[in-house]
């Protein structure tokens, strides 16, 4: 199989609320050599905005004491997950929401199925990473450093951290950022 060929395209749309009012100012079109101008309707991919609605989530459930930042990451996963440790250190969700939980930007079992064009969606090769994926990568990953020791920017560890705070929650991530986020800001 061959893999996608990913297109740069330049484009934004931004929302302004002034005293006078709101507006929107948009540039750019949804692909190179589509004429289909962008507008506030155009809907984009969040992309790594998330981590910052992850943060929030974690933040109101650490102000609810729902969770705490320096409880093990694998209190609130099914007991069958195992979560690497080592030399006596858990995984925190400090360590997960400041990127230095010690695991990979992206896990082995994303990347064997991209090197072995597997990938189901070029555009999102997360889409079909599904919940049994995470905890199987989870169960096998062996850390190269102490948690917390060191700064390495994580996809896999902010997204864990998502799925944990949903886990805890008893619902979905998208039904976790509904309620306790854009609904009350009325987003």
């Amino acid at each position: 199989a061959s893999a996608a060929r990913l297109v740069s395209v330049t484009l934004i749309v931004a929302g302004i609320i002034e005293p006078n009012g709101r507006r929107v100012v948009a540039h750019g079109n949804l692909a190179n050599g589509d004429t289909r101008t962008i507008d506030g309707d155009t809907i984009f991919e969040i992309g790594s905005i998330s981590k910052v609605f992850t943060s929030l989530l974690l933040a109101d459930m650490v102000s609810r004491k729902e969770v705490a930042l320096d409880d093990p990451a694998a209190k609130y996963l099914p007991e069958h997950v195992r979560m690497p440790q080592r030399s006596g250190k858990s995984i925190t969700r400090l360590d997960l929401s400041t990127h230095s939980s010690g695991l990979p930007p992206v896990p082995s079992n994303l990347k064997l199925n991209l090197a072995q064009g597997e990938m189901k969606d070029a555009v999102n090769p997360h889409a079909f990473y599904g919940t049994d994926d995470l905890y199987e990568f989870l169960s096998g990953y062996t850390l190269q450093r102490d948690p917390g020791s060191e700064f390495e920017y994580s996809n896999f560890g902010a997204g864990l951290l998502g799925h944990i705070l949903a886990y805890r929650a008893g619902t979905d991530y998208e039904s976790l950022i509904r309620s306790r986020i854009t609904q009350p800001l009325g987003m």
